[in-house]
């Protein structure tokens, strides 16, 4: 994390600041320092304040059989390399430290005794002033970030198992329909409307069981669904419970899709955000095995619900989450930019908003249409006469009356059909009966000329409901 620092009137303050998750990858590490250092400076910048300075943070547990310090020396060239992106933007970076493990190392500070090599020990959570003063006012303590990404990491459990079947099951009847373009949308109605009774489910288990710990914290809190540690544990295994295998699998694999995910995204304020917001959390538990790629979806939204309800921190761990699941992800990292930069939310919600209003909109246009009738219009039509003239528009009982006439003309005799005509009589027609009963004379068919009364009363047929060639 980089944190921007601003002198005014020799009173420093705190700015913006900028967070990613480190890259397991160290050939990413110069690209990542870059996009963090641009953000967050430019980020300043529009906001009318250069920062004089950054504090750089680089955070991360260790591995297993791994040391805190092993830790410390193995993310130094990532120290370096953020230190060189800011001073290559002139903005220095006065202070780079490592925590690990509840101990933390200056990469700055050279004294030995003011910071040893074993490192300086940090103060037990909840035990500083301003712990003290929050927990007085009736705010969230959080645990550690090891226990905050407990909430969004897939299993490792033995039912893990039994989801990548489920994901294998329905992915083979799923993905087909997805790439059909007729079956697409129907896909999509249906996840929707899988996501909204799932939703009501968690909703409604929480009315009746009570959602623990929710007393006494921040609304914000109250919405994200983050009620400490232990409560949050407690309301994740319940709705984990509350949803089957086949269901979290169909979720996953209809997010795929990108419309899909967009109209998901519009579920973020008011009653809708807090189950929204725990049904993300799940599915980006149920992202297992190889469907490792798939939680960027899950965790896109859940960081997008979380940071338009307030809660910056965990909007950026599950959008650094999302983008370590798939750097590509285009609307993560548009999303996590957007959230570093610390721009307001409410602008991408408005575009939301209206998208929703326009649907529904469109949806109910074409109802609207069907029911209102125009008994003008089939009386409007002109009809063509076999002389090919305009006249007044027919009754529907002359009309018929016209077509049965036609059709019986059609299928007379075989010598009158083309195959079973007498040699000589191949390019004319039988002679037909004018309206006033009188023979008419013979047109030439359209093998012989396209043009006269022949044609003209092929198109008056036409316009009455016939085929062509059926006159």
């Amino acid at each position: 994390m980089l944190a921007a620092l601003h002198d005014r009137d020799g009173r420093g303050r705190f700015g913006g600041r900028a967070r990613l998750g480190i890259p397991g990858n160290a050939d990413d590490w110069a690209s990542v320092a870059r996009q963090l250092t641009e953000g967050l400076v430019k980020g300043s910048e529009r906001r009318g304040a250069l920062p004089e300075s950054i504090v750089a943070f680089l955070c991360q547990d260790p591995k297993d059989g791994e040391s805190a310090r092993e830790v410390m020396e193995r993310l130094r060239p990532l120290a370096q390399l953020l230190r060189t992106a800011c001073g290559a933007m002139d903005v220095p970076v006065i202070e780079a430290l490592c925590i690990s493990d509840g101990r933390f190392w200056s990469y700055c500070c050279p004294s030995a005794q003011c910071c040893p090599s074993d490192g300086t020990p940090m103060g037990l959570p909840g035990t500083s002033v301003l712990a003290a003063a929050a927990t007085y006012a009736g705010l969230q303590i959080r645990g550690s970030l090891r226990e905050f990404r407990a909430r969004l990491i897939p299993w490792e459990t033995a039912a893990a198992l039994e989801q990548e079947s489920a994901l294998n099951a329905v992915s083979m009847a799923l993905i087909p329909r997805i790439l059909e373009d007729e079956s697409r949308t129907v896909v999509a109605t249906e996840t929707l409307d899988l996501a909204h009774r799932v939703m009501r489910r968690f909703a409604d288990a929480t009315s009746t069981a009570g959602a623990p710990g929710v007393s006494g914290v921040s609304a914000v809190s109250a919405v994200s669904g983050a009620a400490g540690v232990s409560g949050a544990l407690a309301a994740d295994l319940r709705d984990d419970e509350l949803l089957p295998h086949d269901e979290a699998a169909t979720l996953i694999l209809g997010l795929q899709d990108r419309t899909t995910r967009d109209r998901a995204a519009e579920w973020m304020e008011g009653d809708e955000a807090g189950p929204a917001l725990r049904l993300w959390r799940a599915l980006a538990r149920r992202c297992v095995g190889p469907y490792g790629e798939h939680a960027a979806a899950p965790l896109t939204l859940a960081g997008w619900v979380a940071w338009s309800s307030g809660d910056e921190l965990e909007a950026r761990e599950a959008l650094a989450m999302a983008l370590g699941a798939d750097p590509g992800y285009l609307f993560a990292r548009l999303l996590h930019q957007a959230c570093n930069e610390g721009l307001d939310p409410e602008s991408i919600r408005r575009c939301l908003r209206k998208e929703r209003v326009d649907r529904a909109g469109a949806e109910m246009l074409p109802a609207s249409t069907a029911s209102v009738s125009s008994p003008s219009s089939e009386a409007s039509e002109s009809v063509v006469d076999a002389g090919g003239a305009s006249g007044p528009a027919s009754t529907p009982s002359t009309r018929v009356a016209s077509r049965r006439r036609r059709k019986a003309r059609s299928t007379g005799s075989a010598e009158s059909r083309p195959g079973s005509r007498p040699s000589g009589t191949a390019g004319t027609r039988r002679p037909r009966s004018t309206a006033d009963g009188s023979p008419a004379s013979e047109v030439p068919t359209r093998a012989s000329d396209g043009t006269g009364g022949g044609t003209r009363s092929r198109r008056g047929a036409g316009r009455h409901g016939t085929k062509q060639g059926e006159t």
